[in-house]
């Protein structure tokens, strides 16, 4: 797909109604994204990939100009990270490391989502993770949920110190914040090389989710758990620390 004037503009962090805080049906995101001018929508559900699969699926029906990227929000034992291009689900659980490594494993690239957020599993909360910005290919440099605090300007100061590239993310947890937030590329993103060779001249266009759609996400998670979808859990012999 070619987008007008070979740019590309995408927002790579979304939630379905598959994650345990998202009512969104995958077809809401998809037109939202048409209508907003994006060309790619990553849904990057927590610790599950089946919403994003149905996406990629519906979505030449639903908006043919909108290409869907399979991804996944992981809860590693430190802390959270977002896989693009997967074709399975990493379970939750696992170290950082590791959940880098089976990344990788399926050809998938790995990025640090809202680094600094104090009210969510921010990695890089723990000092001792900074070490993962070699190895990652992106920081969340702005996150448009992050409401309070500093936490977007600490994550862009250490982006750019690291030498590492910055994107701009809606993490819609509803179809009304698509594209608050988006990432705008000179190469084609359909594939994790062309998203790769996009990130060092990536312009970010920012925006802030409204705090009344923030308030929409405690009742999301209490309808989904009624309906029995909850937080997938680590296995047994990997719990996450308390806290997480």
């Amino acid at each position: 797909m070619t987008a007008p004037g070979d740019r590309y503009f995408a927002d790579l962090h979304t939630h379905s109604r598959a994650s345990f805080d998202s009512l969104a049906s995958p077809e809401a995101l998809i037109r939202t994204a048409a209508q907003r001018g994006l060309t790619h929508l990553a849904i990057t559900d927590h610790d599950r990939v089946d919403g994003a699969i149905e996406a990629r699926t519906i979505a030449p029906r639903v908006a043919a100009n909108v290409t869907v990227i399979v991804g996944e929000e992981i809860k590693s034992a430190d802390g959270d990270l977002v896989a693009l291009f997967l074709d399975e689900a990493v379970p939750p659980g696992l170290s950082a490391d590791e959940t880098i490594a089976a990344v990788r494993a399926q050809g998938g690239l790995v990025g640090i989502p809202h680094p600094f957020d104090r009210y969510r599993g921010s990695l890089l909360n723990d000092a001792r993770m900074e070490r993962l910005i070699e190895v990652v290919d992106w920081v969340e440099t702005h996150n448009a949920r992050v409401m309070l605090g500093n936490g977007n300007q600490k994550a862009a100061e250490l982006a750019h110190g690291h030498g590492r590239a910055g994107i701009a993310v809606s993490d819609a947890h509803s179809s009304f914040e698509v594209g608050v937030a988006y990432t705008a590329l000179d190469h084609d993103p359909s594939t994790a090389a062309g998203l790769v060779a996009g990130l060092p001249t990536a312009e970010l266009v920012l925006g802030r989710a409204s705090l009344y759609v923030r308030l929409w996400t405690p009742i999301a998670k209490a309808v989904q758990r009624a309906r029995g979808n909850r937080r997938i859990l680590p296995p047994s012999d990997r719990s996450l620390p308390v806290g997480r």
